[in-house]
């Protein structure tokens, strides 16, 4: 892959504005700023864990609740994978992981078909960690995978503490993307009998 793989999108609405800068291939370097300690823990362990270099930049009306917020930022990081990925030569396209943490166990599968889907099963026993609603990871997740238009599922194999739980949601799915993104020199067009993904 020659050409650099790096998207900048931005979104301003009456709820949000928001900047996100994408390097599908970083070193997983982050600067991230949502106003919300534990999503941007959540974010700064995707880069991290997915090898990717991400600039974010979010300010919402976190006076309402933090909806808004998370789900927007899920919006525009899903439109800058999408971009960054270009026409998707020469990538895997799937990728998945089951990752372990303390307790826990999470199984994370993506395809970047250009079919967007998600599938989410976890269930967390508690409305909140740090200031985010835990019914935000979904809602996260859904916006993330319907604008970067890739199915993903995730599972959870093991129950345990929900900040477990979380994060090893969001560090399984960056791993599961990393496979997904990377190229594979067997592969010299797409990886599709369609010739399109």
């Amino acid at each position: 892959m020659a050409q650099d793989r790096i998207a900048s999108v931005s979104r301003k609405t009456r709820e949000t504005e928001i900047e996100i800068t994408i390097n599908l291939d970083g070193s997983g370097q982050s600067e991230i700023d949502s106003g919300i300690g534990f999503f941007d823990h959540m974010l700064e362990g995707f880069a991290r864990h997915g090898f990717f270099d991400l600039k974010a930049q979010v300010k919402g009306d976190l006076g309402v609740d933090c909806h808004h917020t998370i789900e927007d930022t899920g919006i525009v990081l899903g439109r800058a994978i999408r971009q960054a990925l270009g026409d998707k030569r020469g990538i895997r396209r799937y990728g998945s992981c089951i990752l372990p943490m303390d307790e826990v166990l999470v199984l994370s599968a993506v395809d970047l078909s250009g079919r967007p889907y998600l599938q989410f099963d976890p269930v967390f026993p508690v409305p909140m960690v740090g200031q985010m609603d835990t019914e935000m990871v979904r809602e996260f997740f859904y916006a993330l995978s319907y604008s970067a238009m890739m199915n993903l599922h995730v599972k959870m194999l093991t129950e345990g503490n929900c900040h477990h739980m979380i994060e090893a949601i969001f560090k399984a799915f960056a791993k599961a993307l990393d496979q997904a993104v990377s190229s594979d020199p067997r592969i010299v067009d797409v990886l599709s009998t369609k010739g399109k993904i």
